[in-house]
């Protein structure tokens, strides 16, 4: 915590829909796990009849995302929110982990990891498994493809360029270039 505020790490749907109130974001880089394609969604983006994908912290690596600092008085509620948000089902695991941020300083951010035990947990899949499972999505929040295209266009916006990801969007496209207008 710099100046003894909590942080919250984004990776995926939190960077372009945080649901929080926060005093400032910034880039920021984890070590030790990186975005993946690897959680089934049966609610948000699926159903478990025809579950959509997500976007899970997995080990080894590194991510590139966002940190949210959070005003202290407002942390308790803001807490709540994301084990609501992120904890319902069990398939994430909250841990307190070191992020550098974009000007260079370390600090301590709650991020959420893929519980690989977890049955929602969907491994390594190729491009093809995800493409499909992902363009098939469709949840309470809407069509999978609209969350993998809304959190690669934000990442792009902050001059992030995930390869993994960007694969899966040019698959999805059959490689036409259709996601990119800029928001």
């Amino acid at each position: 915590m710099a100046n003894g505020n909590p942080y919250v790490f984004g990776y995926g749907s939190l960077i372009w829909n945080p649901g929080f109130a926060f005093l400032r974001s910034e880039r920021a880089l984890l070590r030790g796990a990186h975005r993946s394609l690897s959680v089934y969604s049966h609610r948000h983006r699926g159903t478990p009849e025809r579950p959509g994908l997500v976007f899970g912290l997995s080990r080894g690596g590194s991510c590139l995302g966002v940190a949210f600092e959070i005003e202290p008085a407002s942390w308790p509620n803001v807490f709540d929110y994301l084990q609501a948000r992120e904890q319902d089902r069990g398939v994430y695991r909250e841990a307190w982990r070191s992020i550098t941020l974009a000007h260079g300083e370390t600090v301590r951010a709650l991020a959420y990891l893929v519980n690989e035990d977890h049955p929602q947990f969907a491994g390594h899949l190729s491009v093809a498994e995800q493409v499909k499972l992902v363009r098939s999505g469709l949840g309470e929040s809407g069509h999978n493809t609209e969350y993998v295209r809304n959190t690669a266009r934000h990442l792009l916006s902050l001059g992030i360029r995930d390869r993994a990801l960007l694969n899966i969007i040019a698959a999805l496209d059959g490689d036409e270039g259709l996601m990119v207008p800029s928001v």
